[in-house]
């Protein structure tokens, strides 16, 4: 099947203007919604899993990811018999990052969904990087500390250029120095091939910059690793374990 282009960043063959009513129509739906926060941690999830967190049948949710898939928003992945799902790339999570940034908060009507706020404003993925107050505070330690140079870390929106309130950031020119290359390798932390080394988004929930990139995955894959964090089962979230408690405050000097 053709895979269109009308969400791959590069406009319609032709090169009229953005056509961008045809994602608001796959936006507009909560399921496929449902569907796409459940992959903006980055992992590739498998249909039957995507169903139950968009609260849909079967049927519907095989219906939903062929629109996804279609339209480029997601990459199918087989594996034996079963067929797993991801966000198509990190433009996909910016795209989810900002439309979160707008969206009206929804109502809470219950004790669990407060929480649930509290702990994706706390400590969350963004695609495959540490977000929220943990994302920011883990950015600050490494620029105070002189492992990461060139910003500090804020964003004002009013001095801003082409940083928005969310998403992937350009206006600061960050760079990894020699000590945090050396910090990061006596942390363990196995920076990917192949990706920006350093990259950094302006933190819906916090205003301020978090670290994504290459540096920003291996970070996230080295906590995990360790058990510092786990993933919460029913969103983005990753919650801070005792371990982690003390590594963050040990290693970092953060406290949450």
């Amino acid at each position: 099947m053709e895979r269109s282009s009308y969400v791959s960043g590069q406009g319609v063959s032709g090169g009229g203007d953005s056509d961008i009513a045809a994602v608001g129509a796959l936006v507009a739906d909560p399921g496929r919604c449902r569907i796409l926060l459940a992959l903006d941690d980055g992992r590739a999830l498998p249909a039957s899993r995507l169903a139950a967190e968009a609260g849909v049948s079967a049927a519907t949710a095989s219906s939903h990811l062929g629109k996804l898939t279609t339209a480029g928003l997601l990459t199918v992945e087989p594996h034996g018999r079963h067929r797993y799902y991801r966000l198509a790339g990190p433009a996909v999570g910016d795209l989810i990052e900002a439309l979160q940034r707008l969206a009206p908060a929804a109502p809470v009507t219950s004790l669990r969904q407060s929480s649930r706020a509290r702990a994706l404003r706390r400590a969350r993925t963004c695609y495959d990087h540490i977000a929220g107050r943990l994302g920011v505070e883990l950015m600050r330690a490494m620029i105070e500390r002189g492992h990461v140079a060139g910003g500090d870390g804020t964003h004002d929106p009013a001095a801003a250029v082409a940083d928005a309130r969310t998403g992937y950031g350009k206006d600061v020119d960050y760079a990894l120095t020699a000590s945090g290359k050396a910090f990061l390798a006596e942390f363990g932390v196995r920076i990917p091939e192949r990706r920006r080394v350093m990259r950094y988004c302006v933190d819906w929930s916090e205003q301020r910059h978090h670290l994504s990139g290459a540096v920003g995955r291996g970070l996230l894959d080295r906590v995990l690793e360790l058990e510092w964090v786990r993933r919460a089962g029913d969103s983005r979230a990753v919650h801070v374990t005792e371990a982690g408690a003390g590594g963050f405050a040990r290693v970092f000097g953060v406290r949450l």
